[in-house]
């Protein structure tokens, strides 16, 4: 397989989607990040998740500044990253346009107050540990108070589309 040649380019309001289509580049796992609302269940899907620390244990988590659901997560003391797998496309999608995808009545609680998926790969419940501004996203750092593992294959996020992979 041949690769095309690589397109330079100096970052600038200008040339926004082709800084996006080079970030689209580097796979991700595919995650939803829950948290207790006033409403009831915050629900958003996310790419941005990355463990950061073993001692202590640590996990990050990006949205957007703009988005309408940031208020929520942003005020929570808790939250739970679940990490999907290659059969939760469906649910990806789900959460990432309604924020009320998530039928509260079926979801479980945490010992924190959190609403949770019954499966996924993994799953972090999490203590807010920090928060910082990094340009159009908030950093959302959580400390790992409790965390759960399946097998299965995960689910992926590459170019703007998801999809299941298999282990090498």
């Amino acid at each position: 397989m041949t690769q095309a040649t690589p397109q330079s380019f100096v970052p600038d309001p200008q040339n926004g989607r082709l800084l996006r289509d080079a970030f689209g580049r580097f796979a991700t796992g595919v995650t939803i990040v829950t948290a207790a609302s006033p409403e009831g269940c915050a629900a958003m899907t996310a790419n941005s998740f990355s463990s950061i620390s073993m001692d202590p244990p640590l996990v990050m988590w990006s949205p957007a500044r703009a988005s309408s659901r940031l208020p929520d997560f942003a005020a929570a003391t808790h939250f739970a990253i679940h990490v999907l797998s290659a059969d939760q496309a469906d649910l990806a999608w789900a959460v990432a346009r309604n924020r009320n995808a998530l039928d509260e009545a079926g979801l479980a609680r945490n010992a924190q107050g959190v609403p949770v998926l019954d499966r996924c790969l993994a799953r972090f419940d999490c203590a807010q540990f920090d928060m910082h501004e990094a340009g159009d996203h908030v950093i959302i750092l959580g400390r790992v108070l409790h965390a759960l593992v399946s097998e299965g294959a995960p689910l992926a996020f590459y170019g703007g589309r998801v999809a299941g992979i298999a282990p090498a």
